[in-house]
């Protein structure tokens, strides 16, 4: 059996939403699937065992994060991410991206790479794809996210033009510089709220025919009907028979206009977050246990 396989199960009569099963060398993901975000190997408040218990067949891990502390070597040198947070199932790992444009003041962007200052301590770093690749192949995830150039909302359309041709060519760094086949490398679409760029960049990845697509850049500041809107054009340009993922997303409605839209897979901190603050989301709405009707 290949190491990442993905088969359509059933699809909608009503929409474009889909049923499916993804294969990793770690277990099997039955979509559509929300995936708890463990960004520096852990998903606060939960222990593996809790994840496992509820149901959870994967995990989002962030390579920024883990690349500063412990550093990805060290993980490599305690068997790999899996081993390192006593986790059973699949890994996600993002390839940082968002997180050297949005925590870090001080960013220099080229077609090299990204030279950046750590939020921890200011020391200076350099991601390129080939050191992206790296590092996420130290952390030895199941599937791999590129690295990319994530824009914010607003931007303007040459920006966000020059961002997609960034986001390819890496891509394709990426896909040359990967070593590990146990090891699934899907592309992120860019292309902020344009819709020729956003079919641009999905036409551009799908010409690299990798395992798996996301959608990214948004949920980033966008009203939810530009979202939306994106996801329409964006969707029908990928693959049927390969996931697609929806990244950053996490709110049930968000959840349900993604997957009428043909989404397979999301993440978001948004759920531990607020569960963590005393926050319940429930068929009836948002329950705030710390009211005072439920002392």
């Amino acid at each position: 059996m290949r190491s990442f396989q993905f088969q359509m199960l059933q699809k909608s009569t009503e929409n474009n939403g889909r049923l499916g099963r993804i294969q990793t060398p770690h277990g099997e993901i039955l979509t559509p699937i929300f995936m708890p975000v463990g960004t520096q190997a852990t998903v606060k408040t939960m222990r593996p065992s809790d994840l496992t218990a509820i149901g959870f067949p994967i995990i989002l891990s962030n390579t920024y994060h883990l690349y500063l502390r412990p550093g990805s070597e060290i993980i490599r040198d305690a068997g790999g991410l899996h081993s390192f947070m006593n986790w059973p199932g699949s890994i996600l790992t993002d390839s940082g991206g968002f997180q050297v444009f949005s925590l870090s003041k001080l960013t220099k962007v080229t077609d090299e790479g990204v030279l950046f200052r750590s939020h921890i301590d200011g020391s200076p770093h350099l991601f390129t794809p080939e050191r992206v690749m790296e590092i996420e192949g130290n952390l030895g995830s199941d599937i791999i996210m590129p690295f990319d150039q994530c824009l914010p909302y607003p931007s303007t359309h040459e920006e966000a033009a020059a961002a997609v041709t960034r986001t390819t060519a890496w891509a394709r760094r990426c896909l040359e510089a990967k070593t590990r086949e146990d090891q699934a490398l899907f592309g992120i679409v860019q292309g902020v709220s344009y819709q020729d760029l956003r079919i641009r960049s999905a036409r551009e990845l799908v010409e690299l025919d990798l395992p798996g697509y996301a959608v990214g850049g948004l949920s980033v500041g966008e009203p939810k009907p530009i979202m939306y809107e994106m996801l329409d054009y964006t969707v029908p340009e990928l693959p049927e028979g390969k996931p697609r993922y929806l990244m950053g997303v996490g709110s049930p409605d968000c959840l349900w206009e993604g997957v009428e839209r043909g989404i397979d897979m999301f993440d978001c901190v948004f759920p531990t977050r607020i569960g963590r603050n005393g926050t319940a989301l429930t068929r009836k709405g948002r329950v705030i246990i710390r009211d005072a009707r439920y002392a």
